[in-house]
């Protein structure tokens, strides 16, 4: 867990975050697709804020920022109901 912790950059969480929200409960789509939708929303918006420079580091910085986004939510989701 502390090794995803150091490649979780906010920013890209917190647009995904966002992005996920408004594709959920305003775009008929299916919600198992969703966290696709935000791994490669992830790693598109990380790669356009590190000036299109592309690493294994990050691509694992968005996968795990659109993913934890969609686990975010799930999260708050969860501790409401």
């Amino acid at each position: 867990m502390e090794l995803l912790r150091e490649y979780v950059v906010l920013m890209v969480m917190a647009i995904c975050l966002g992005v996920g929200y408004i594709v959920k409960h305003f775009l008929p789509l299916n919600n198992k697709w969703i966290p696709l939708l935000m791994g490669c929303l992830g790693v598109l918006i990380n790669v356009w804020v590190n000036a299109w420079a592309f690493s294994p580091e990050i691509l694992l910085g968005g996968l795990a920022s659109g993913l934890g986004a969609t686990g975010a939510f799930e999260l708050v989701k969860n501790m409401r109901e």
